[in-house]
């Protein structure tokens, strides 16, 4: 009768170990869910449903950045950021480069715009198609692609044979249906009317003008904006502040990235307003239920905006303070006619520049009432 006593009191005591280690916090992140390795389209689309928020206004298209050292705070960002981790955006393609680098799980990209949200899936269809750099553009730009490019075919050699095509109507024509049918038929996106018109807006955009499209191309012309703005061309050859080219087009590697990523289901864009009570606090809340810490939120200018609507910019921080952050977790920002530098450009001229700056610090000096105005956030950041 001993041993089946013994067995008796060792599953007693496997139990109560158990129930001790099953309230530990390793043992409650497990029980959490984990940011998936791979998203269902179904999941994918209920996502962008379900924590988008009615679409609003802004006076330009921002077809690409007008921000030409985008690339220059990468290197420090690798130092201080833990790698897979959530990544936070807003705007268009240049947080492909940001990706790219700091290669999180996961990445949200918040605008106010449903334009960009769609103008993200437009990107999404075409990069999903694209084997290569070379077909990509292609895709984007309807031009035949030139004979002699490769995998390995530097920005150079890429933009430099494109800016010699011209466009062609019927491959533009072409490449739209596909478009539609890569989010319609294949991933089965609900798309309105309205959202199909405007994707078709975004891709002639990019067929008319080309790789020379700029943050304010109308229909062959300069649309709203100060100062020269750089070509969609220009900005991938651009390196960060050593001249490391850093972007999603520098090379072959870094293309299969962002096209893992997409394929994935992983870069998944909103229709967000930084001020509002919904798509912000819904990604907190669904990072913080799979135990995610957010690695950076890249907020290009949009802070200048928020500063200059009433108590827009006490939301966004209050929204902010509802993300699951840590040490490490940046804000990346961009500050334009050097405003970051203590001194402004002269007129008739555009300069950005980018700034870090920590998060969870961030946050508390705006619950101390020490983040105050535009100026407070620049002084604060590095």
């Amino acid at each position: 009768m001993i041993r089946p006593i013994r067995r008796a009191s060792m599953r007693v005591t496997a139990l109560i170990a158990f129930a001790v280690l099953a309230t530990t916090p390793v043992a409650r992140a497990v029980a959490q869910q984990n940011i998936p390795t791979k998203l269902s389209d179904s999941a994918f689309w209920k996502l962008v449903t379900d924590f988008s928020e009615p679409s609003g206004y802004f006076r330009s298209d921002n077809f690409v950045s007008n921000e030409t050292t985008y690339q220059w705070v990468i290197p420090t960002l690798l130092r201080t950021t833990k790698p897979g981790g959530v990544y936070l955006g807003v705007g268009p393609d240049q947080n492909f480069t940001y990706l790219v680098a700091l290669k999180p799980k996961i990445a949200f990209i918040f605008d106010i715009r449903r334009q960009n949200m769609l103008t993200h899936l437009m990107y999404k269809a075409i990069i999903e198609q694209s084997a290569d750099r070379a077909e990509f553009l292609s895709r984007l730009f309807a031009r035949p692609r030139p004979a002699g490019l490769d995998t390995a075919s530097t920005p150079e050699t890429l933009f430099g044979a494109y800016q010699a095509v011209t466009r062609d109507t019927l491959l533009a024509r072409k490449n739209l249906a596909a478009i539609r049918d890569r989010l319609v038929k294949h991933h089965h996106f609900t798309l309105t009317s309205a959202d199909s018109s405007t994707v078709d807006y975004v891709y002639t955009a990019f067929v008319d003008a080309g790789p020379d499209i700029t943050y304010n191309f109308q229909q062959g012309r300069q649309g709203f904006g100060r100062g020269r703005m750089p070509s969609y061309a220009e900005l991938q050859l651009l390196g960060d502040s050593a001249g490391t080219q850093r972007g999603y087009m520098a090379n072959e590697a870094n293309y299969r990235t962002l096209k893992q990523l997409e394929t994935d289901n992983l870069v998944v864009p909103l229709v967000g307003d930084f001020a509002g009570a919904k798509a912000i606090r819904a990604v907190g809340t669904y990072l913080k239920e799979r135990d995610a810490k957010v690695t950076a939120f890249y907020l290009s200018n949009v802070e200048q905006y928020l500063f200059n609507s009433d108590d827009d910019w006490r939301k966004f921080y209050g929204n902010v303070g509802t993300l699951p952050l840590d040490s490490s977790s940046t804000f990346i920002r961009s500050v334009f006619n050097g405003l970051g530098m203590g001194s402004y450009s002269p007129p008739g001229t555009l300069r950005a520049d980018q700034l870090l700056a920590s998060m969870l610090e961030q946050v508390r000096l705006f619950n101390e009432g020490q983040l105050l105005s535009y100026l407070d956030v620049i002084r604060t950041s590095r």
